[in-house]
């Protein structure tokens, strides 16, 4: 491999790591990507909107909304006050993301696996999967904080809903590498997006 080739190879893993980082930021909160997509549609809204609208509870999006404050995607409405005005807008940062969320949020409904696809570490592992990698150890060497039970869980609930398959190679000692089903790999092209 030359050397340019070597640092082509560095630059696209330093960026699969920056987006693997943003993407396990974003999904930290089940809600994050529901609340972001409903902001965009909704051109902002208030609090019991979200609520009513997600069926999420307030201390659960209470501390969703807190955290996309703190990540720079949403702001408070410096103008709220009038009953119409929005209490929660997104911010420049929040309206790159706001499409490709509410795309997002319509695969899934499609392939009815919300309830899985949302949770913590189910769309960084699909990425990490899709970038090439195959094997437990390098999966939790480049997702940032995953556990090791919260990999195995992440897992073992991919697959579980046909989003991978787990492969056991017979050889001394036996390795399991894990890929991307067709149905998975129908959510690369929008996380990538993210």
């Amino acid at each position: 491999m030359s050397t340019k080739d070597r640092n082509n190879e560095r630059v696209r893993r330093t960026d699969d790591g920056r987006l693997l980082a943003h993407l396990a930021a974003l999904f930290h909160r089940r809600w994050a990507v529901p609340v972001l997509a409903q902001l965009h549609k909704d051109h902002g809204a208030k609090a019991i909107t979200l609520a009513n609208r997600l069926g999420v509870s307030r201390e659960s999006l209470r501390a969703t909304l807190d955290e996309l404050i703190e990540h720079g995607w949403i702001a408070r409405n410096a103008g709220y006050g009038h009953p119409m005005r929005p209490e929660y807008l997104l911010t420049r940062r929040g309206e790159k993301l706001g499409p490709t969320c509410v795309r997002l949020m319509a695969v899934l409904r499609k392939m009815g696996i919300q309830r899985i696809a949302l949770r913590k570490w189910s769309m960084p592992i699909t990425l990490a999967l899709a970038g090439g990698v195959e094997h437990f150890g390098e999966l939790k060497r480049i997702l940032p904080g995953i556990t090791s039970r919260a990999l195995t869980l992440g897992l073992k609930e991919l697959q579980r809903t046909g989003l991978i398959e787990r492969r056991i190679v017979d050889q001394y000692p036996p390795t399991t590498s894990y890929r991307l089903t067709r149905r998975g790999r129908r959510l690369v092209p929008v996380l990538q997006r993210l």
